[in-house]
């Protein structure tokens, strides 16, 4: 006998939603043995991971701080994977456009204007929308996989970045640290709320969460994207060009990024520096299948991931446990999405194997 996987004749909504709630339940389940095996009091560590960020109000905006470029991301991501195409290298795009809208906060320093935050915000979009149409374009001429290029574009962004804050950009008065100056408080997104680093990016996903939503839901874009990712001979028929569609995800979905990178330069961190991502556009990738591939569940699921960063960091103060478990918590969780999905979507079965010629 063996083990297969047959194909479900249908799945319910019902069963779709409640398969993200199940990988989380199995997650906080599986935290409490691995609290348990590291000698430490489960409640009192998922107490601490779970409820202490948003038991406050200053801790409530430092998760819309974290939640913001994983909601703003994973929307983008959304859409690609939606279509059936592929992007991980959102974490190169991310990097991209920081790198954008952070050389226009260092070129204009000392004689910028108010024209300079918005100019940053293009560019970031810009410079992560061209990034992210280089596996499209060599996916649709040339059928190179794009898992491959986007990812191996990340360490390329990567690098760049990290030449950048050593080389040309570094400050001259940091102390010889590989960071460019602090940016001018003109080419920084203003604070919502005194006493927190909550920004107007936050606002800015917020909107583009809705109108992804309406997209999505109410126009023949939204359709035309759905369609070519669950049936592409069926969109082909319909008149769609699935290449077309791939650049134009793509695009959208590297802008996307690209904007949450420099809003996260100008109005987080406020400057440039190697590594001041924490793995946004990977994590990213796990927000986007915890929200079904849907705007308002990106925001979700966002949000959720959020609190575990905020959590992880509360963790090693207060229980001493390493920053790493944070990734552990992350891993369960895209473990337990992918073995959820597959379950809904398939049923397993025993047949016999078949007696050699």
């Amino acid at each position: 006998m063996r083990l297969t996987l047959e194909r479900r004749d249908s799945t319910g909504m019902a069963g779709l939603l409640l398969s993200p709630l199940l990988a989380v339940a199995l997650t906080l389940a599986s935290s409490i043995v691995v609290f348990w095996a590291l000698g430490q009091d489960p409640w009192r560590a998922l107490n601490v991971y779970f409820l202490m960020p948003v038991s406050d109000f200053w801790g409530v905006q430092e998760v819309a701080v974290k939640a913001t470029p994983l909601v703003l991301i994973a929307v983008g991501l959304a859409l690609c994977f939606r279509s059936g195409n592929w992007n991980i290298g959102a974490e190169g795009q991310f990097l991209i456009g920081a790198i954008c809208g952070g050389g226009i906060a260092v070129w204009t320093h000392g004689w910028g204007g108010p024209w300079v935050l918005p100019l940053m915000l293009v560019a970031g979009m810009v410079g992560g929308a061209l990034y992210g149409l280089i596996p499209a374009i060599l996916k649709t001429r040339l059928r190179v996989n794009e898992i491959l290029v986007s990812l191996m574009l990340v360490y390329v962004a990567d690098l760049l970045l990290d030449w950048l804050v050593r080389g040309p950009w570094r400050d001259p008065f940091g102390f010889n640290m590989p960071q460019t100056i602090t940016f001018a408080p003109e080419a920084t997104l203003p604070i919502l709320f005194d006493g927190g680093r909550m920004n107007l990016g936050t606002v800015i996903t917020l909107v583009v969460v809705a109108v992804a939503t309406v997209v999505m839901a109410r126009t023949l874009k939204g359709f035309e994207i759905k369609l070519v990712g669950e049936a592409p001979r069926a969109a082909r028929f319909a008149g769609f060009d699935d290449k077309r569609l791939t650049l134009t995800v793509f695009a959208v979905s590297g802008a996307l990024a690209g904007l949450a990178g420099v809003m996260e330069a100008a109005g987080t961190v406020r400057q440039l520096l190697p590594g001041f991502s924490p793995g946004y556009g990977f994590t990213a990738i796990i927000v986007a299948f915890l929200g079904r591939l849907n705007p308002v569940g990106c925001l979700i699921a966002g949000v959720f991931i959020a609190i575990t960063f905020i959590g992880g960091e509360n963790a090693q103060i207060i229980l001493r446990l390493p920053r790493d478990m944070t990734l552990v918590f992350q891993g369960m969780l895209l473990f337990y999405i992918l073995a959820c999905d597959t379950l809904i979507l398939y049923r397993p079965r025993l047949v016999p194997r078949r007696a050699p010629a």
